[in-house]
């Protein structure tokens, strides 16, 4: 037998007084309730409760074991409402990873914003370039960047928007050592790199007027795996580097970067959300992805228009 639901039949008989009146509030019959109290006398091995013809009344062990049942049967249906009410009002903390370029520009403001609309909700973020795996290392949502369609994971996954990289460099270099008109006009200039698994590492392939052109990358003195110590090597002056979009907004628009090659873009990212289920989603998952749904493409858009 189901030990809380006998539990339950007993809480209610002694609450009753009767077998009866248990069965009809219990919604079972006069004999399931009967056998649930012998079940639970058998299992513990004591008698709770003295019968009569008349009435029945509870032993001092039943006393007690009723106290109990009443509180632990308490903390379950609590537990359970919480549970239910997690499905319905977003509240609690929430885990979220992303890439750190993208999660500063775009996913911090995010936050914030979502969290003006639903303060009950703590959202714990993470930054880095690891790619988590979201059940074993307790996610609730991450921020994938994918240069192709997402291989079928299991996770649910809702499209963001698109991001590129453009060549950047500061005004002063290029006023020494001159603006390349071309592709084959990087050979002469000293190259940056940011290294990312997404991308090769010998060599850009720029979209542009002429459609995609590949340039192979020239030995550099510098690489580095994030893109704001790129943006700072290249404000130093240090020659070119393909800046992602996030980074390169904020260089572009205080001049303390311009394009190179304007008319070419290289290395397009999909950012998708992902977490882990559709079916009994809690309520803080569903309102952020559909929230991020809301404010990132605007946001993405609004930069898209400063680069073009």
């Amino acid at each position: 037998m189901d030990t809380l639901h006998t539990m339950r039949i007993f809480v209610r008989v002694a609450e009753e007084g009767s077998f009866t009146g248990a069965a009809q509030r219990m919604a079972v019959t006069l004999p399931q309730a009967s056998r649930a109290v012998s079940y639970l006398e058998t299992h513990l091995r004591t008698r709770l409760l003295n019968r009569s013809t008349r009435s029945i009344a509870l032993t001092e062990a039943g006393r007690r074991y009723l106290q109990r049942c009443q509180q632990i049967l308490a903390y379950i249906d609590q537990a359970e409402a919480e549970a239910a009410d997690a499905l319905a009002r977003p509240s609690g903390r929430l885990r979220v990873h992303a890439m750190p370029d993208f999660g500063q520009t775009y996913l911090v403001p995010a936050i914030m914003r979502y969290q003006q609309r639903y303060p009950a909700v703590s959202v714990d973020l993470t930054l880095s370039q690891h790619v988590p795996d979201l059940i074993d290392e307790g996610y609730d949502v991450a921020i994938h960047m994918s240069t192709t369609r997402l291989p079928d994971s299991g996770l649910v996954s809702q499209q963001l928007g698109t991001v590129h990289s453009v060549l950047c460099a500061s005004p002063a270099y290029l006023h020494e050592r001159g603006t390349p008109d071309g592709v084959a006009g990087l050979a002469c200039h000293s190259c940056l790199q940011y290294v990312t698994p997404l991308f090769p590492r010998d060599r850009w392939h720029l979209d542009g007027p002429n459609g995609r052109e590949t340039f192979d990358l020239p030995p550099t003195a510098f690489r580095v795996n994030l893109p704001d110590a790129l943006s700072g090597a290249l404000r130093e002056g240090k020659g070119i580097g393909a800046l992602p979009m996030p980074s390169a907004v904020p260089a572009l628009k205080s001049g303390e970067l311009v394009r190179v090659l304007p008319d070419h873009q290289l290395q397009r990212l999909t950012a998708y959300a992902l977490y882990p289920s559709r079916q009994y989603l809690d309520a803080k998952i569903v309102t952020f992805v559909e929230f991020l749904r809301e404010v990132v493409p605007q946001a993405l858009a609004a930069d898209q228009a400063e680069l073009s």
